[in-house]
């Protein structure tokens, strides 16, 4: 998706390789949600060490600090590129959100993941993000 976005005021490139990364901690301690009862602070803790174990793994090569970098400027969320990547990983979740809700469940009945929508509304900044989120809102009134 960062590279579907047609801004000049943004470095597309650094978006992209911030959106390859933001993740890799997960990878190491799972993706903690808020219903795992996990405190903000745990969970970054958590993240930050799992990032500098990747770091070490890697050596401490340039690449490697660049990873953590990139992965503490999204943690950050100051910059516009780390802001425009926040945006893009909440799209992508209610994105997910909708194609969950349109496979029929067990019983046949349509599941409603209103949650995911909810927490998530009027949140986004870039204007082509919130765009895109429009349409997919419009999407899902027309499949429920």
């Amino acid at each position: 998706m960062a590279m579907l976005i047609d801004d000049s005021s943004l470095d597309r490139h650094r978006c992209i390789k911030m959106s390859l990364v933001h993740d890799l901690a997960e990878s190491i301690v799972g993706d903690i949600t808020p219903y795992d009862g996990v405190s903000n602070e745990d969970k970054h803790q958590r993240e930050r060490r799992a990032m500098n174990h990747i770091v070490q793994l890697l050596d401490s090569s340039a690449a490697a600090q660049e990873m953590h970098e990139l992965w503490s400027e999204y943690e950050a969320g100051e910059t516009s590129e780390a802001k425009l990547v926040k945006d893009l990983d909440k799209f992508e979740m209610i994105v997910q959100a909708l194609e969950y809700e349109k496979r029929p469940s067990e019983s046949g009945r349509q599941k409603s993941l209103d949650s995911f929508f909810e927490s998530t509304r009027g949140k986004f900044r870039h204007p082509q993000v919130q765009a895109w989120v429009e349409e997919l809102y419009r999407e899902r009134q027309n499949v429920k």
